[in-house]
């Protein structure tokens, strides 16, 4: 132990001499009335003032203290605040679309709120509040204010199931408004699809797609979205054609049915073929 502390004197020596004497002459000027002396004490304690001050500001900035915890809460809670106000904007604006859309329409429509999606990589459904107590069938179509959505395939009392288009088992027969030609669009698990559309006719990327007069399962002339690319197959001669819908269906929330029910033994010819 001496030879550790004499280790350390030995190396430290100049610095502890240091503390010393300055120790000694702090408290020779602390004891020191001559008018010089009370002026340098004046000057370093007015100093040393300043410095405490400065020092306790720079501490106080990261200290963690209550007003800055009730702060980081408040702000918490205006932000799902502002969050929840941003939903009810897009939905007020979703739900006034609809109303304009629903007084411009020729059919008969039954609003619908989505309550839940059932969406796998090529399966999309949707269940609605609205069933057979409000005269909801299968075969219903199912639209919002942009576009076609899906189809009614099952019902009870008081909930239905909305195949959407981006269902593998759903298969619309659609006509390209431009230039009066007619496929089969149908959902291949990323994108829709209209497959082998001859390359004699003049698609263009842009040409709106509808449904077609040929489609038992929808009425005619329901906008469906725009041809977004279209690709030829090896031999050049036809074309499959990839579609942007129109209806948003991912982030659909209200949705309109429309109260059609079309010929039963064809509908279920049409649904046979696309299972």
């Amino acid at each position: 132990m001496r030879k550790f502390l004499r280790r350390i004197v030995s190396i430290y020596k100049e610095y502890l001499l240091l503390i010393v004497l300055s120790v000694i002459s702090l408290t020779i000027l602390a004891q020191n009335e001559k008018p010089a002396a009370k002026h340098l004490k004046t000057f370093a304690l007015g100093n040393f003032a300043v410095l405490n001050e400065i020092t306790n500001s720079i501490i106080s900035i990261f200290k963690n203290d209550e007003s800055r915890d009730e702060l980081r809460n408040e702000n918490a809670h205006l932000m799902l605040e502002l969050n929840r106000l941003r939903k009810y904007k897009a939905e007020n604006e979703e739900l006034t679309s609809l109303i304009t859309f629903k007084d411009t329409s020729i059919y008969p429509f039954v609003p619908a709120k989505i309550i839940s999606k059932l969406v796998t990589k090529s399966q999309g459904n949707f269940i609605i509040n609205r069933g057979s107590d409000n005269e909801i069938k299968k075969g219903m179509p199912v639209v919002n204010d942009k576009g076609l959505v899906g189809l009614i395939m099952d019902v009870t009392e008081n909930y239905s199931v909305v195949q959407t288009l981006n269902n593998s088992n759903l298969s619309v027969a659609i006509t390209l408004q431009r230039i009066n030609v007619d496929g089969i669009l149908s959902y291949d698990g990323n994108n829709l699809i209209i497959k082998d559309i001859p390359t004699t006719y003049e698609v263009q990327i842009g040409d709106i797609i509808e449904t077609s007069d040929f489609s038992s399962l929808f009425p005619p002339s329901i906008p469906i979205g725009i041809v977004s690319k279209k690709e030829s197959n090896v031999l050049g001669l036809l074309h499959n054609l990839t579609v942007e819908p129109f209806a948003k269906i991912a982030a659909a929330n209200n949705l309109f049915i429309i109260k059609i029910v079309p010929s039963k033994q064809i509908n279920q010819l049409e649904m046979n073929l696309m299972k």
